[in-house]
């Protein structure tokens, strides 16, 4: 482990702000902690793609696992829809940590990205124009095991593409971010573990101890927005959150 009588505060800070803030939207609005985190590792600091997966993934065991406490305190979480997402989710996240680590998972990206910007524009219209009916979830399952898989090759996808898809279907928003957050504890720690038995465990980088604090401190204020922002307000801020991350990541994966 790190010697923490070294590390340099000044350094460390600006993660710290960015952990608090990706994981206080990934709280409330069940998105963006892996997208704007490994964005900034990758671009920013120049991490390898797996390694910065690997990296988001083992920070966001200890966020996710506050932030699903800190739900289920809320009444946030929907027991039967928590059943249905876990066993898929685990099975795609492993199988997208092994592909990460020994195939290019690049080529699908932008396809992906492409279908979560128009998925982020159709709930950004759908706050905006009309009021959202309530419905259940009919399609679970293949929506975890592509979620799983696509947060695995990429850092960061399980909320965008399933708190996307159960909104559509008409899931109550506030069950949505809660129960996805919490799946989402099981998924990163599983992850974790699959990408330390291809790659090793490394000590924690700056970055990552930054995001760290940051995003553990956020966490428990995430449930209380989600709790409280209105249903057609928090489908709004999810389109223009998917919109916007994705648009980002797309022209990136395209032009780069």
């Amino acid at each position: 482990m790190p010697d923490i009588s070294q590390i340099d505060l000044a350094a460390i800070l600006p993660f710290v702000g960015i952990g608090f803030a990706a994981q206080l939207v990934d709280g409330a609005l069940g998105m963006a902690f892996g997208v704007i985190c490994n964005v900034l590792l990758v671009a920013v600091v120049g991490v390898a793609p797996a390694r910065a997966s690997a990296n988001v993934h083992i920070v966001e065991t200890f966020t996710t696992a506050v932030s699903g406490i800190s739900h289920a305190l809320h009444g946030n979480i929907d027991r039967k829809l928590f059943v249905r997402l876990l066993i898929p989710g685990l099975i795609g996240g492993v199988t997208g940590a092994y592909v990460l680590t020994s195939i290019d998972g690049s080529v699908v990206k932008p396809f992906v990205l492409a279908y979560l910007v128009a998925m982020g524009i159709y709930l950004l219209i759908r706050g905006l124009m009309a009021a959202p009916q309530r419905g259940r979830a009919k399609i679970v399952a293949p929506i975890g095991l592509i979620g799983g898989f696509l947060d695995a090759v990429g850092g960061g996808g399980w909320g965008p593409m399933v708190t996307s898809n159960l909104l559509v279907q008409g899931v109550e928003p506030r069950r949505v971010v809660g129960t996805v957050n919490s799946v989402e504890f099981f998924l990163t720690l599983t992850v974790s573990a699959a990408f330390i038995y291809h790659l090793g465990l490394r000590d924690f980088a700056t970055a990552t101890l930054g995001l760290l604090v940051g995003g553990v401190a956020a966490a428990p204020l995430g449930a209380i927005l989600a709790k409280r922002i209105p249903t057609r307000a928090l489908l709004i801020l999810v389109g223009a959150v998917l919109t916007i991350t994705s648009t980002y990541g797309f022209v990136v994966a395209v032009l780069l």
